[in-house]
């Protein structure tokens, strides 16, 4: 019992810690020195030092540099803008096209960058205007923006899977294959929605004089894709065929980058450097909170919280079916108020002598997991994606936002159903490593 006070009060301090508004980093390092002291008294401090160490020199973090400073070399350098105008062609005039340019942009785009909060606030700059300057329903057209970018931590690279695989001791490879079905998933019925909603209302995408191009403009337009098309297949093809690791593919995909930039003429020294800084900021963050989680875990160890907790869910009787659906409703329910990779970093210690336990697939569990908190980012009240959204977009109210995000979060817990339904859409592609 005392065990599971502890348990409880740590989990309750952090969230309280959130909720002020101190920074992810500084809560887990508050949490972690007054656990150390509290427990193991001031000699035990080399645990903490030793934590951070561990996860520092770990192997596998060597992707989310990678993988960040590709997306800071393909939006800095603006050669999505490339990108964007090629989609465009591509797909042609039929009704409701913006709709689908939309989503299949935010797609591409969050796999080019695995960073849902960059796809939001990219597209609100550069095609929500052209869709209301055109007449598009602008909730449908919000809405879109916002289910397009959630996909972004799901379809590899994603430096969120990374985290996920590296503390819960899966597979990195393996995670983030995992997500390439389920993220297609996600985006047809996206699609599928804006499509059935203007084949029932047409006044919700107004036909528009502009043309489709011709043959050559959609010759020149699958051109200009081919070095996009090449960062993908490079990324997830050598994960795949198991030609390299995941930090292996991940510097392939920087040079692909840097490759992409020179053929547009947009590759120069100053972006280069821009990008290298704002990379080398983002990937310390991570790995200090990523030290701060792993100490958070050995402290729930040396506590005896994680062997209570396991005891008291045997002991409950449950159905593995409805312990799955009680965890992953607990953790929706907290990323409505807190920041998703925060949550993930206090879940995943507590969830994993329980995913063991009750004898789920680690795969398919934390890939289920992942969809949780990545839908999380459009959820109001705090969806970070949104925020993001309103920042960038001009004359866009958070009622807006709101009534916008509530369809495509059902339509995102629907596919997480149907992923849960059928295991093999995050089973059956890490079965070929």
């Amino acid at each position: 019992m005392e065990a599971l006070l502890f348990l409880g009060a740590a989990a309750g301090g952090l969230m309280l810690l959130f909720l002020a508004g101190v920074p992810v980093f500084l809560a887990f390092l508050i949490l972690n020195v007054s656990g150390v002291a509290i427990l193991l008294g001031p000699r035990a401090f080399g645990l903490v030092v030793n934590s951070i160490f561990t996860t520092a020199t770990t192997g596998t973090l060597t992707a989310v540099a990678l993988f960040v400073l590709m997306g800071e070399i393909l939006f800095r350098s603006g050669a999505t803008d490339v990108l964007f105008r090629a989609m465009d062609r591509l797909i042609g005039r039929i009704a409701g096209r913006q709709f689908m340019l939309a989503g299949a942009l935010s797609a591409v785009f969050g796999a080019l960058s695995g960073s849902n909060m960059a796809v939001a606030a990219m597209m609100a700059r550069t095609i929500f205007p052209g869709m209301t300057a055109r007449g598009y329903d602008r909730k449908l057209s919000i809405g879109m923006i916002l289910g397009g970018a959630s996909l972004a931590p799901v379809i590899p690279p994603s430096v969120l899977v990374i985290i996920i695989a590296t503390l819960a001791n899966v597979s990195v490879a393996g995670l983030l294959i995992a997500g390439v079905l389920p993220g297609l998933l996600l985006a047809g019925l996206f699609i599928f929605y804006a499509l059935i909603r203007v084949r029932l209302e047409p006044a919700l995408a107004p036909e528009t004089p502009e043309a489709a191009g011709g043959a050559g403009s959609v010759s020149a337009a699958l051109l200009s894709c081919a070095p996009f098309l090449l960062i993908m297949a490079s990324v997830m093809g050598l994960i795949l065929m198991g030609v390299a690791t995941p930090s292996e593919s991940a510097a392939t995909g920087v040079v692909g980058a840097m490759a992409a930039a020179a053929v547009f003429r947009r590759l120069t020294l100053p972006m280069l450097a821009g990008a290298l800084r704002s990379a080398a900021l983002i990937t310390a963050m991570i790995i200090v909170i990523m030290a701060s989680s792993t100490l958070f875990s050995q402290l729930l160890a040396i506590s005896g919280a994680s062997g209570a907790l396991t005891e008291a869910v045997s002991a409950l009787g449950l159905s593995p079916w409805l312990m799955l659906l009680a965890m992953l409703g607990l953790v929706f329910v907290f990323c409505l108020f807190v920041d998703q990779v925060a949550v993930m970093l206090v879940i995943i210690p507590i969830y994993l002598p329980l995913v063991e336990t009750l004898g789920f697939d680690p795969l398919w569990f934390w890939l289920l997991m992942l969809l949780n908190v990545t839908v999380g980012g459009i959820t109001p009240p705090f969806g970070y994606a949104m925020f993001a959204f309103k920042g960038a977009a001009e004359g866009v109210t958070m009622n807006e936002l709101f009534a916008a995000a509530w369809p495509f979060v059902g339509l995102f817990l629907l596919g997480m159903g149907i992923v849960a339904a059928f295991p093999g859409l995050a089973t059956w592609l890490p079965g070929f490593l």
